[in-house]
């Protein structure tokens, strides 16, 4: 997910992405440490939405 398609999104937006990345990035973590990822850079894209997301938010935050 790239910056700008972040900043587009409204905050309720904002929360329900970063809740269904989270979800996905447990999923991820289990079903690596139970059989190895084919691709397990997936791991690392996902954590860095999640930090975009977070900074976004606080960004809005500190805006107000």
């Amino acid at each position: 997910m790239k910056s700008k398609e972040i900043r587009e999104l409204d905050a309720t937006g904002l929360a329900e992405k970063l809740e269904n990345a989270q979800a996905q990035l447990q999923q991820l973590k289990l079903n690596h440490a139970i059989t190895p990822l084919e691709n397990p850079s997936q791991i690392k894209a996902v954590r860095r939405d999640i930090a975009r997301l977070k900074t976004e938010i606080r960004q809005r935050e500190l805006n107000k």
